[in-house]
């Protein structure tokens, strides 16, 4: 058996080997179609985003366009993502900032894309990555909570620390392709219902093994209160 200690960098090495094309899975053409795909990716797939999008930005194609209709009206034209009432508010408002703070172009800066409303850091290091190039922080999402938790890289469900924790652990060039690689892996093999341990290259090692008769230490946790994965 393997006793080498499964890292950030282990990760980010094994995996990129097994999904070499491992990126953001939202269609985009410019930086506000991704920014807003990212606000609507909340509690949806990119899937059902990126269906939606194929005539949302038909319709709107700058921050202007997203202010020229009713909540309401935005509301029917993203109602299959989910939350639709929460989500049209908060592009809406995001919008306004972007014309009155930014000159009608999404921001470049951690500091400034949270100043947007509906934008936290996992939507921010999203958008600032793939849009720009800008590594500036790591997304944290459902797939990046579960597998860190069941490698026993975290113990908490918390965006904010496990990010925070990969951040002193990853170096910085990896932030974006480390959140990328553990969504693909997620999605893959380390899913939330089933752990295919024997197709994980992590199988020796790994704390939550089905292999080496291990307990899977998200067990218990996915159906305790978990902090709210949201767009803030």
């Amino acid at each position: 058996m393997s006793q080498e200690p499964i890292t950030t960098v282990s990760i980010v090495s094994k995996l990129s080997k097994r999904y070499p094309a491992a990126e953001c899975t939202l269609d985009w053409n410019t930086p506000l179609e991704l920014l807003v795909s990212t606000m609507l990716a909340a509690q949806c797939t990119d899937k059902r985003v990126n269906q939606v999008g194929k005539t949302l930005y038909q319709k709107y194609k700058c921050p202007e366009d997203f202010l020229k209709v009713s909540q309401e009206e935005l509301e029917v034209d993203i109602h299959s993502c989910g939350s639709f009432r929460v989500k049209a508010r908060a592009i809406q408002e995001t919008c306004t900032t972007i014309i009155n703070d930014f000159d009608g172009e999404v921001p470049r800066t951690m500091k400034q894309m949270l100043t947007l409303r509906g934008v936290g850091r996992k939507t921010a290091a999203v958008v600032l990555h793939t849009a720009f190039g800008v590594v500036e922080g790591i997304p944290i999402d459902t797939h990046n909570i579960r597998l860190l938790n069941r490698l026993g890289l975290a113990d908490s469900q918390n965006q904010d620390k496990i990010e925070l924790q990969m951040m002193e652990t990853t170096p910085k060039k990896d932030w974006p392709k480390l959140s990328h690689l553990l969504v693909a892996h997620g999605r893959a093999v380390c899913s939330a219902r089933n752990r295919d341990c024997p197709n994980c290259p992590f199988q020796e090692n790994c704390p939550s093994s089905q292999t080496q008769g291990k307990t899977d230490l998200w067990k218990g946790k996915k159906t305790s209160k978990v902090r709210k994965i949201t767009t803030r």
